[in-house]
């Protein structure tokens, strides 16, 4: 566990860092942005609380988020089927 915490320690700067890097995009890439931080972060944190892998929750979260936020932008701009 203690292995797991100093990852996402690390980790934590960078995403910051890269989301601030994000001033500039459209809905879709923001959504997608913010879906994959938050997917990967739950995805993180339920890997941890089931004993299974953290690393592994925070790559599936991610891109379930992110595919998720990047759809709900596409309807907010309205260019989605």
């Amino acid at each position: 566990m203690n292995r797991h915490r100093k990852l996402m320690t690390g980790m934590m700067p960078l995403i910051v860092l890269g989301l601030v890097g994000c001033t500039h995009l459209g809905p879709v890439e923001e959504g997608a942005v913010t879906g994959g931080a938050i997917g990967a972060a739950a995805g993180a944190i339920g890997g941890a609380v089931i004993g299974g892998n953290p690393a592994a929750g925070a790559a599936v979260g991610g891109a379930v988020g992110a595919g998720v936020g990047a759809y709900v932008g596409c309807k907010e701009k309205g260019d989605c089927d």
